[in-house]
């Protein structure tokens, strides 16, 4: 999709989203640790989407997208580059509604969760070294077979999807100050930006990414997209290249 078609999705389409999810997610726990507070000399909550099936938050944005694909879209199958959490949100998803899926993964992927993929019955093509060369050869195979991509950030149905997380957590915890989201693509902290601004706007929102994959903050710092080296090792921050619609 170009970015010139891209729509942002507003917190209506959030709460259309959550309707959608709730029959396949449970919600998950926001918990708080004494000995995380003491550490920080503040109350900290953590919000554990690592109880999601696939062990993270991306899981709702895939729920979300994949429920609304056409028959067309559904026969042709979907195809996606991941460094595992993105790939393995739209396996397990294409496999609840039916959808054969092709994840592209870096040749370095973590063992792990191509295994996690390919369990949920994904065909697993590795390609390049990093993961924006993994995502380039994707783009081409979608492109000469008709598969319908699914990008990992420019994507209004996933970014709606995921900020159903942080909608439970102002539902759980209304009284936080500061959010601390991290970043790889940036659907999260989009999502999660969405819903600040509507349920709790003096909530201060702050993305978090690695020095050595630093594509998002470079962008954000100059208000224009950036290429930037990504040599991060946190496989699930690794993004070079920044996407237009978080």
């Amino acid at each position: 999709m170009k970015p010139s078609m891209l729509q942002i999705p507003d917190f209506q389409d959030v709460l259309e989203a959550r309707k959608r999810i709730q029959p396949y997610l449970s919600r998950t726990p926001l918990y708080s640790y004494p000995a995380l507070n003491a550490l920080l000399d503040t109350e900290v909550y953590v919000k554990h989407e690592n109880y999601q099936p696939v062990g993270a938050f991306k899981v709702r944005g895939g729920i979300n997208l994949v429920s609304q694909l056409s028959a067309s879209e559904k026969k042709r199958g979907v195809i996606a580059a991941s460094t595992g959490n993105h790939g393995q949100s739209v396996a397990y998803a294409a496999r609840l509604f039916g959808v054969r899926a092709r994840i592209v993964v870096p040749e370095n992927a973590n063992p792990g969760k191509v295994a996690a993929m390919r369990g949920m019955g994904a065909e697993v093509i590795f390609h390049g070294e990093r993961f924006d060369e993994a995502r380039a050869h994707c783009e081409a195979l979608a492109h000469e077979n008709g598969y319908r991509y699914i990008h990992s950030g420019d994507e209004p149905h996933l970014i709606a999807g995921v900020a159903t997380g942080t909608l439970e957590i102002f539902e759980d915890e209304p009284g936080l100050n500061v959010l601390f989201v991290p970043i790889g693509g940036g659907s999260g902290a989009a999502g999660a930006c969405i819903v600040a601004d509507v349920v709790s706007p003096h909530v201060r929102v702050i993305g978090v990414q690695s020095e050595a994959s630093p594509a998002a903050y470079e962008s954000w710092q100059q208000r224009r997209l950036v290429s930037a080296p990504n040599r991060t090792f946190a496989e699930g921050l690794a993004t070079g290249e920044p996407f237009s619609l978080p």
